[in-house]
């Protein structure tokens, strides 16, 4: 009668384990030398089932994503080292408390064939020793990223932000494949809050809830794009996280109507100031043909920088003729950015006759000196300016223009 028995397929680097169930005559050898796991003496001998080793990715697999785990294990023996290595380095990865697995805690390199060898014994105590190769991708290009407070400032990992505070990361390639970059992007908020990603350009995505944070909350933004095909054979660079906190509730209320801007602290109002915005005024042209129109926008504003002193000029917008009444190049102090067209809050002591009464800046809100110190040293980057009853709107991307933008359709 012709015995049948089971005989285990291995060999250097197999992912899974084959089993073969041959007819024979003449029984088969299941020592090292017909590919067993379980080394000499043919997995431990007296009927013990051979070791069966498991890695992952399997052997010589090519264009593994860095982001895969590598993964090594066992049945019917225990393991006793994996090493994963590369150009001199070993991936860092812990073993299971029942030897029976291992799994990597570090993140696989770009471009590298990586060796897995695996040692450890089988059921009967006999020597297990296996190897396998595979290959990372190698991309075209990679992209890197920034966490940022708004274009003109990176995020400071830890610090604190106004309730107007977007999330954002920027990408200093541009991005295509979105969905599987967003999936890649996480917020963690507490107290939780339900949020959107919105792609303000084809390189920067914001995140925000759908009001105002909460004073007190607590912001982690993790973007895990190694391995991620951000598109046209551009790859994630590297994983990245950065965290934030939101401070109180500072909102600042212009309205050209009044010429006055409220100041509200965690929804008391604290200060009322008398300001002049905008006079307005069409048909200024600048020297590449700019329309000027000199109105601050209006909408909601998210204070950018704070600057104590900065040169203004109207050559920024393109009125470079100094017999020209609207030119004018000036040093200013205490001056908060919230714009990037150059709306600031800052101090006019010029002006101040008209504080209150006439609306003649060139598009600021200029206020006294006693109210802009107070203004600059209260007010941070992430807090609220919302200009009123002004002809203009301000476009989502003339600074952080995000709260502008209905959440329905951010």
């Amino acid at each position: 009668m012709l015995s049948r028995r089971r005989v285990l397929v291995t060999g250097a680097g197999v992912a899974t384990a084959a089993v073969l169930a041959g007819c024979s005559d003449t029984p088969k050898k299941t020592g090292a030398g017909a590919g067993s796991t379980g080394g000499a003496g043919g997995g431990g001998g007296g009927g013990a089932q051979p070791a069966k080793v498991t890695i992952t990715p399997a052997a010589d697999s090519k264009d593994v994503a860095p982001s895969s785990p590598v993964t090594v294990a066992i049945e019917n023996g225990t393991l006793d080292t994996v090493t994963v290595a590369a150009g001199g380095k070993n991936l860092a990865g812990t073993l299971a408390e029942d030897k029976h697995g291992w799994q990597s805690t570090g993140a696989l390199a770009y471009g590298q064939t990586y060796t897995v060898t695996v040692t450890g014994v089988d059921a009967a105590g006999a020597a297990v020793n296996q190897t396998a190769t595979f290959t990372t991708l190698k991309p075209a290009s990679t992209v890197s990223i920034t966490f940022q407070a708004n274009p003109m400032l990176a995020l400071k990992n830890g610090n604190t932000y106004g309730v107007g505070q977007p999330v954002i990361v920027f990408f200093n390639k541009a991005v295509t494949n979105k969905d599987a970059v967003e999936q890649a992007m996480k917020v963690t908020t507490s107290p939780e809050v339900e949020g959107k990603w919105h792609w303000v350009s084809a390189q920067s995505a914001h995140w925000r809830p759908e009001k105002y944070w909460a004073p007190g909350t607590t912001v982690k933004v993790s973007a895990n794009l190694l391995g991620v095909d951000i598109g046209n054979g551009v790859y994630g660079g590297t994983n990245a996280s950065a965290n934030f906190s939101i401070g109180k509730s500072r909102i600042a209320i212009a309205d050209s109507n009044t010429k006055q801007m409220e100041c509200y602290i965690d929804g008391q109002m604290v200060r009322r100031i008398p300001c002049s915005m905008g006079k307005g005024g069409k048909g200024t042209i600048g020297s590449k043909g700019e329309k000027i129109d000199y109105l601050t926008a209006s909408g909601v504003h998210v204070l950018m920088t704070k600057e104590p002193l900065v040169t203004m000029s109207s050559a920024s917008y393109g009125v470079t003729n100094k017999n020209d009444p609207n030119y004018y190049e000036e040093k200013i102090r205490l001056a908060c950015r919230i714009s990037l067209s150059g709306e600031y809050v800052h101090l006019a002591d010029w002006n101040i006759p008209k504080h209150g009464k006439e609306n003649t800046s060139h598009g600021c809100i200029n206020v006294a000196p006693d109210h802009a110190k107070w203004f600059y040293d209260t007010f941070d980057v992430g807090d609220v300016v919302e200009v009123r009853n002004t002809p203009k709107n301000l476009q989502l991307t003339d600074g952080l223009g995000d709260w502008n933008v209905p959440y329905a359709q951010w």
